[in-house]
């Protein structure tokens, strides 16, 4: 579940920036660019977010899980 949040947020902000790019009036930005880029920016994301953002890591133990913590230890005098 979680890779496929990540993967329609990286299409949704690739689309944002496709959007924004598309309505600027650069001169070297022909639709054939645009297209390489939008290519190149979903790549990049989707890159971007399975190798930084992880949904699964460490799962905890069943003490750490049910809440139980080691009783602290008196301070000796």
């Amino acid at each position: 579940m979680q890779c496929m949040a990540t993967a329609m947020t990286t299409g949704a902000a690739v689309t944002g920036v496709r959007s924004w790019l598309g309505t600027r009036n650069y001169s070297w930005l022909t639709p054939q660019r645009l297209r390489r880029t939008t290519i190149c920016l979903f790549a990049a994301g989707l890159l971007a977010s399975a190798m930084l953002i992880s949904g699964s890591g460490k799962q905890p133990t069943s003490a750490q899980a049910a809440g139980s913590h080691p009783a602290p230890q008196a301070a000796s005098r």
